[in-house]
């Protein structure tokens, strides 16, 4: 686990090359089909080398959620382990990391992009009008709150964003049980976060180069639904370029807050991992990272 640019990816590959390993992607941008660039998928060539599951599942105009990811990582570490292999999970999305553990029966904790989003959506249309887009969701939610209970329907349509699963449903979810694996939970966390900064300017101005706004374009002529509400559209970087493409902001803008943005996630990946029990720390800025991660998880595999 760790933020975006830390370096997961890489770590993985060469761990591909040394252990009797499968790789489940734990990113909720990565499953989207087209969307290469922005997300800093694996090239082509690093899938080939080493397969990572739950890559390039569904167009971007459907959605994916948490409970979804938790079923086909469950039953993937499952066939992973029939055949004698151990599954390694990676990714940033530390929502994924919490159900696939804990199952679905909690609430998803805050987050301020999608609060933002329906605020923005709120200021528009009215809370009676988002009293009504919950109603179309979660009827039984919405029946016990009032059209004007704002930070009620906030929270209840956040829940659902976040979860794909309605409040109500996950207030009637059972227990899981006992989660079937022992883990080794490794995150990659900066011993200086300026550094991390650097990294994901250098890697955005990297996906502009790499044509990263045509990218956004192809998707809009080959998807003319998409918009900035879009799930997938959500992801860091697209929005922003929606925004640019839509002429909202300038060139110079559009990089600033896609920037802005990629570092406002690594904030909250790292708020995530801070939360999260029994997690061993490895330094991402490290020379011998992979090494000393190598290193723990035989120790791992051998106890």
């Amino acid at each position: 686990m760790g933020p975006t640019a830390s370096g997961k990816t890489g770590l993985v590959v060469e761990l591909f090359n040394q252990l009797p390993i499968e790789l489940i992607s734990v990113d909720s941008a990565l499953v989207y089909q087209g969307m290469d660039i922005g997300t800093a998928k694996p090239d082509a060539e690093t899938l080939r080398r080493a397969p990572h599951h739950l890559i390039n599942l569904i167009p971007p105009t459907e959605s994916y959620s948490a409970a979804q990811f938790r079923k086909d990582a469950l039953g993937l570490m499952a066939e992973i382990t029939s055949k004698g292999k151990i599954p390694v999970l990676v990714g940033g999305t530390m929502l994924y990391f919490k159900a696939l553990q804990g199952g679905l029966a909690g609430l998803p904790e805050a987050d301020q992009e999608v609060r933002a989003t329906l605020d923005a959506d709120a200021a528009t249309m009215g809370w009676p009008a988002m009293h009504q887009r919950l109603t179309n969701i979660d009827p039984k939610t919405a029946a016990r709150l009032q059209p004007t209970d704002a930070q009620r329907i906030q929270r209840a349509l956040e829940v659902h964003v976040l979860s794909g699963k309605t409040m109500s449903e996950l207030f009637d979810a059972q227990s899981s049980g006992e989660f079937p694996y022992e883990l080794l939970k490794i995150s990659l966390v900066p011993s200086d976060r300026s550094v991390l900064h650097q990294r994901i300017a250098q890697r955005f101005d990297l996906m502009l180069a790499d044509g990263v706004l045509d990218e956004v374009k192809g998707l809009k002529l080959r998807y003319p639904t998409l918009h900035a509400e879009t799930p997938s559209m959500r992801c860091v970087g697209y929005r922003q370029a929606l925004q640019y493409l839509s002429g909202e902001d300038t060139a110079t803008e559009f990089r600033e807050k896609a920037i802005a943005a990629t570092r406002q996630l690594a904030k909250r990946q790292l708020t995530w991992l801070r939360g999260m029990d029994d997690t061993t720390e490895i330094d991402c800025l490290k020379n011998d990272l992979n090494k000393e991660a190598l290193i723990i998880i035989n120790q791992f595999i051998n106890h």
